[in-house]
């Protein structure tokens, strides 16, 4: 097919105070009308940069270079003056932005953001481009888009407000758009939807599309072609199921490797790629993946590969490979030790104890029995209820409106389990785990620990307990203070406690951070000079610096590049084998969830419906809910992603606030019957330790047990 967008030679500079970036480097392409071109790699291979190159909309100090050349329909737009380059942007050629939140005013209304490139383009009266704008919504799929144009960003979902990104990318019926991460902070389901969306669309408008991703499950089921993208340059080019079953570069077969699949084997690590992507202000000399990849030589290290090979494949490897990485060779995980029986009646000094770095690798403690009970759980959640009330002021008269985070959730968690807790944004899931900590207190309830009701405690006795109670936070950034020093943020809950003389209370410190593999000069650095991977890594530290028996891990690898992600995980299992740690580990990815829980609890508006094995979820569902959530799963096979193609769960999450009556999910539910509504479903055991609450489940469920015959 003839090109629609043709880029050669894209060479993109951005001076910074540091010197001068190589963002992009000899990027060449073509796309042809209603083509899917998927750009992937980890975070700083070019992949956006690429895509704000082709829109002008370079960040100060940014310059493409001269040589460069990016034509759509024939014209060039690299030195097209400003005046004429803002006619194509917007019109012709268009962009939808990874944050949605970021990316819309929250000071305009919904309607005016749409309509805005009409009047800029098209012209036209006010009126006009309100219902174009409203028109544009409705095809996107925004419920009631005509009552929604008075709305502001704030008042939408995500799912919604990525919607409104796109509508307003598509209002001018763009020949050329450009998707970057259109999806990356959305759950399963909903991602699901809007790449359905952006199919649909380009299918019925005859498009172009980029698609801009570091997950790869999304590029197999949506592109039809993809560059792999490598320290600004192309490292690969060709067919989706060629890249997929048949790519030749290390680093595509690194990336795909990486990748946590519902069929991963938890027993056994997750391939990973060493090391960190190159600082692209240094020198550029030889092969940039050279000193992370496991073929190189010393000719890689000297003399940079050109992009070869047919046209229908071309790749940069001096060494390439040839298919996937065999997976038999991989690691086993380590097996969780057992931890002391109970908690010293003093601060435990003993956790700040440094160990000699000569001693080797740290010993796991000698098993011994549970406190009171072997049988006995580590944690016991009964009966837990946390409403948060909404609307301001109660008013005479009027219902107080409360927003129904978690509904009478019940579940335990053994000594050295972890527990999986996934489910949609909003379904309670966070709210769940700051109620397990202490960071939140239940409105009904009670959480046990070891036998010990933990809303029964206060003050020292409380602090004492809570030391065995430790949540890693999603955004690590958000949550280690910008102001202070790594060493400081790992040494303050040690000083808090009292724990250790200060030059203990140090050694510990070093001993912590080296654990989670970061070097010894981390401890004079301050978050934002670590990337987000190493942040995380510091966030697991300091949540081991007081010896806890209990993590709860909010979703720990959902903003992280898919190599770093498999580095996490990694990390995590290792540290619950050596500390002998209980994990609840939160998050809407069930892959994530599936490699790394013993139990997997799949949570909706506030409620637990389903509790089941690992197995029990993934191999046997019983809830239509849990069902859908798994087909939403983008898995790295094009087969199977396109054979998905409108499956998953529909719509959007209801208002927690208002919900549902009888099965809160059967507004969303394909089985849902006139029972649904009326009578809220009972828990149904389906096998040993697999419940779910559904009136018409997808499986039998198991024939309760005859009451024994009284006396």
């Amino acid at each position: 097919m003839a090109a629609l967008l043709q880029v050669r030679n894209l060479t993109t500079r951005i001076r910074t105070s540091r010197g001068v970036v190589r963002a992009v480097e000899d990027v060449s392409f073509d796309l042809a009308e209603g083509e899917t071109l998927g750009l992937v790699g980890e975070s700083g291979s070019g992949k956006s940069m690429t895509g704000l190159s082709l829109m002008g909309l370079l960040p100060p100090g940014g310059r493409i270079e001269d040589g460069s050349s990016v034509r759509l329909s024939g014209r060039e737009l690299v030195g097209l003056p400003a005046r004429e380059l803002r006619a194509v942007r917007g019109n012709e050629i268009a962009m939808v932005f990874q944050d949605p939140m970021t990316s819309l005013d929250p000071t305009k209304t919904i309607g005016h953001q749409v309509a805005e490139p009409v009047l800029l383009h098209r012209g036209g009266t006010r009126a006009e481009a309100a219902d174009r704008a409203a028109e544009v919504l409705g095809l996107v799929g925004l419920p009631h888009p005509r009552e929604r144009l008075g709305d502001y960003p704030h008042q939408l979902s995500g799912g919604l407000r990525q919607r409104v990104l796109i509508a307003m990318a598509l209002a001018n019926e763009p020949r050329v758009l450009i998707a970057d991460e259109p999806t990356t902070a959305l759950d399963v389901t909903i991602q699901a939807q809007i790449l359905t969306l952006l199919a649909d669309l380009r299918a019925r408008l005859g498009m172009a599309m980029i698609l801009i991703t570091h997950d790869m499950g999304v590029t197999a089921g949506h592109a039809d072609r993809v560059n792999v993208m490598y320290a600004g340059r192309i490292a690969e080019s060709t067919g989706t199921d060629r890249l997929f079953h048949g790519m030749r570069h290390p680093y595509t077969q690194s990336l795909l490797a990486s990748v946590p699949r519902l069929d991963q084997d938890p027993a056994r690590q997750l391939p990973t790629i060493p090391g960190l992507p190159p600082d692209l202000t240094g020198p550029s000399t030889g092969c940039a993946f050279a000193d992370r990849c496991a073929h190189a030589t010393d000719r890689c290290r000297t003399d940079q590969p050109a992009l070869t090979g047919p046209p229908e494949h071309r790749f940069a490897c001096w060494h390439p490979v040839d298919g996937p990485r065999p997976q038999g060779d991989l690691p086993a995980v380590p097996r969780p030790a057992a931890r002391p029986k109970s908690v010293p009646a003093e601060p435990k000094r003993e956790a700040a104890e440094p160990k000699s770095a000569a001693a080797g690798p740290k010993s796991a403690p000698e098993a011994v029995d549970a406190p009171d009970s072997p049988a006995r759980p580590l944690l016991e959640a009964r009966g837990l209820v946390r409403q948060f009330a909404v609307g301001g002021a109660h008013l005479p008269g009027r219902g107080r409106r409360v927003v129904h985070a978690v509904s009478d959730v019940s579940f335990t968690l053994g000594h050295g389990e972890t527990f999986g807790l996934v489910g949609e944004s909003g379904c309670g899931k966070t709210t769940l785990g700051r109620l397990l900590v202490g960071l939140d207190r239940p409105d009904a309830g009670t959480v046990t620990l070891e036998g010990t009701d933990l809303g029964a405690l206060r003050g020292r006795e409380l602090r004492r307990r809570r030391q065995d109670l430790q949540m890693v936070f999603q955004d690590p950034f958000s949550s280690l203070d910008p102001r202070m020093r790594v060493g400081s943020i790992l040494r303050e809950p040690l000083r808090i406690q009292g724990i250790g003389t200060a030059r203990e209370q140090r050694a510990r410190v070093a001993e912590l951070l080296a654990e989670v593999g970061l070097p010894a000069r981390g401890l004079d650095l301050f978050p934002h000079e670590f990337s987000g991977g190493q942040r995380q890594r510091v966030g697991l530290a300091r949540a081991l610096a007081l010896s806890p028996r209990l993590v709860v891990a909010d979703e720990p690898v959902s903003a992280l590049d898919v190599s770093v992600r498999a580095q996490v995980l990694n990390l995590m299992k290792r540290l619950q084998a050596s500390h002998g740690l209980s994990y609840v580990v939160i998050s809407h990815d069930l892959a994530v969830v599936r490699y790394l829980a013993d139990r997997i609890g799949v949570m909706y508006l506030g409620r637990l419906v389903e509790v089941g094995s690992a197995d029990d979820i993934h191999l046997r569902a019983a809830h239509p809910y849990t069902a859908g959530l798994l087909s939403a799963v983008p898995v790295p096979d094009p087969a199977a992603e396109r054979a998905k193609h409108g499956t998953g769960v529909s719509g959007e999450l209801p208002n927690p606030a208002a919900p549902p009556s009888g099965c809160r999910f059967r507004t969303r539910c394909p089985l849902a019957t006139d029972r649904c509504a009326e009578q809220e479903p009972a828990p149904r055991s389906f096998g040993p330790g697999h419940t779910a609450t559904c009136h018409h489940p997808l499986r039998e469920p198991v024939p309760a047990e005859p009451l024994p015959a009284s006396a």
